[in-house]
């Protein structure tokens, strides 16, 4: 008799079908704390979000969320190079904040004091 190469993928697709079952039942029964963790999470990431202007890095910003258009070094790729650019301080301050064409808004994300930091990390590229 010849095995059937599609076994293997039916019992694996039923023991996955079987463990979201079970952890679904599992997260029903601890809903209570698990909306009671979320609160406090949400106190103390208030907190953490002072502490992160202090140790907001520009470079570090643009390598983490800028790359992946504007290129590895900024120089250019999908979207314009950020090297030498004409435009000033407030410009820079506003697309990041509010965003232009396919650029994303980053101003619920940082505040006006890192977007201020960025803009002038991006102002110092030659």
């Amino acid at each position: 008799m010849k095995n059937n190469p599609v076994v293997p993928y039916i019992l694996i697709f039923a023991l996955g079908l079987g463990l979201i079952f079970f952890m679904s039942l599992y997260g029903i029964e601890q809903k209570d704390e698990i909306a009671a963790s979320n609160e406090e999470g949400k106190t103390e990431e208030k907190t953490d979000d002072a502490a992160a202007s202090e140790d907001f890095d520009p470079e570090t910003f643009a390598q983490g969320q800028c790359v992946s258009c504007h290129g590895g070094d900024l120089s250019g790729g999908f979207a314009p190079s950020l090297h030498g650019l004409s435009a000033s301080k407030d410009e820079i301050h506003d697309i990041i904040k509010n965003g232009q064409g396919a650029m994303p808004a980053f101003g619920d994300k940082i505040s006006d004091e890192q977007i201020d930091q960025l803009s002038d990390y991006i102002l110092s590229l030659k």
